[in-house]
């Protein structure tokens, strides 16, 4: 398959490369800088670009089977509109060159899935992340209007730990506790997903 990783460079981005390289698939990294993937250079394709821009995305996603978006804001609480901007030319991108795959990764605590969070969390989502929030809320909307097999991915708090393998994955998960999920776990569900017709046109939770 192959695939472009929109906001390549970020610590989730770059585990999605990886995962994607042990599954065998063409990899086509896209980022505002990319300086950071030169020691991987001669394993993928790499284009500079800006997500929000529809012209950018549209040239990398020329001749691509399906599309992996791992923005985000780092350790930012304002969305600056990034989520929604993105989505908008994300969308338009794919229909104006055919690519009908798109996997999306969002936050648990977003939209339908804030029911399920913890007390804990619910109180983190309305107060410091919720323009965060708000903004990947809106986002999604977008996506889920469009007519692009879409999936929507939202993993519980990311670690930066080793893959477990064993993880679990549904429409809806109730919370407990201090639910995480490691990057590289996420990453690999982001690429089989890709690879699964099961997951179209569904949201998928996914935590430890």
């Amino acid at each position: 398959m192959k695939l472009l990783i929109i906001g390549a460079t970020g610590p989730t981005g770059r585990k999605v490369i990886e995962s994607a390289l042990d599954l065998g698939d063409t990899v086509t990294a896209f980022a505002r800088h990319t300086e950071s993937l030169n020691d991987i250079k001669d394993k993928i394709n790499i284009i500079p670009g800006d997500a929000i821009l529809t012209a950018d995305l549209e040239k990398a996603m020329i001749g691509q089977d399906a599309v992996i978006s791992t923005l985000g804001r780092g350790g930012s609480i304002h969305a600056h509109n990034l989520f929604t901007r993105a989505a908008v030319s994300v969308v338009n991108s794919c229909n104006h060159t055919e690519v009908p795959r798109l996997i999306w990764l969002s936050s648990f605590g977003v939209g339908d899935t804030f029911k399920d969070a913890t007390p804990t969390q619910k109180i983190a989502y309305r107060t410091f992340l919720r323009n965060i929030y708000a903004n990947k809320k809106a986002s999604e909307q977008i996506i889920h209007a469009s007519k692009l097999n879409w999936t929507i991915v939202y993993p519980s708090a990311l670690t930066n730990g080793s893959a477990k393998g064993k993880f679990k994955a549904d429409d809806h998960i109730k919370m407990h506790g201090i639910p995480m999920i490691s990057r590289s776990d996420v990453a690999d569900f982001l690429c089989t997903a890709a690879h699964d017709d099961k997951w179209i046109h569904r949201n998928a939770v996914i935590t430890d």
